[in-house]
């Protein structure tokens, strides 16, 4: 594995969240959870459903609080952020792509794709420059006027992504990106991200239930009932722990 790997761009220590209004109806969520996302990776994130793995995502990114321990985030503590200090970093560090992309149905692609930069403080011209040529790297440079009804899936999924990275995130989220489609979509998609993650100085986070999708990963990390069980690292280990039978 590459040195650069070493770099990490956000690490939970002893993670603790429960939900409820009191003992009888409390939910222990996550039990001691631990991980690290590091620069250069493409990292997976996989489990049963209910096992913690968006609640694990959200504190990571601070948009979740939990009850007790360590989250750092390029090298910065949250717990020791203002709630608005947190907004502004996590708006300048990090870029999520959803599942149902969440595109605004009334806005143009450049107009979605812009709305980060916007959030952050950039000027209505210069962002939407920056969206279209986000776009054109996406390979939509020519739909820029477009609204998001007017695409196929992958289409705005690829709008998803452009407006993820627009403002340069240095860490790349992603919950189910390929689920919603088929098989060659969902290729393109990850081909795409896998590109991404390349650059040292960006980590891709992705959760999934996608076994189609393994292949692609540096990192393995299997969450069940509030824990991190087990992690698996390369692409060696992990084609001969997840793709050498069938799912």
């Amino acid at each position: 594995m590459p040195e650069h790997f070493s770099n990490e761009a956000a690490s939970l220590a002893n993670i603790e969240k429960s939900f409820g209004g009191g003992p009888d109806s409390m939910v222990h969520v996550l039990k001691g959870s631990t991980l690290a996302a590091r620069m250069g990776e493409m990292l997976l994130l996989i489990g049963p459903s209910g096992c913690g793995k968006t609640t694990l995502l959200s504190i990571l990114c601070g948009t979740l609080k939990p009850d007790s321990g360590q989250v750092i985030l390029f090298g910065r503590r949250l717990q020791e952020m203002k709630d608005s200090e947190i907004t502004k970093y996590r708006g300048q560090n990090i870029g999520f792509v959803f599942q149902q992309f969440n595109l605004i149905p009334t806005l143009t692609l450049a107009e979605n794709v812009a709305v980060p930069l916007l959030i952050n403080g950039t000027s209505t011209r210069n962002a939407e420059r920056i969206a279209c040529e986000a776009l054109a790297r996406v390979g939509l440079g020519d739909r820029t006027r477009t609204k998001p009804g007017k695409l196929s899936g992958g289409q705005q999924q690829r709008v998803a992504i452009a407006r993820a990275l627009v403002h340069s995130p240095r860490l790349i989220v992603c919950d189910e990106p390929t689920s919603a489609l088929d098989k060659e979509t969902g290729a393109h998609i990850m081909d795409f991200l896998r590109e991404i993650a390349n650059d040292d100085q960006r980590a891709v986070i992705i959760v999934t239930h996608d076994p189609r999708i393994y292949k692609y990963a540096d990192r393995i990390a299997e969450m069940e009932d509030g824990r991190i069980l087990q992690e698996t690292t390369g692409r060696t280990a992990i084609a001969e722990k997840y793709l050498s039978v069938p799912h």
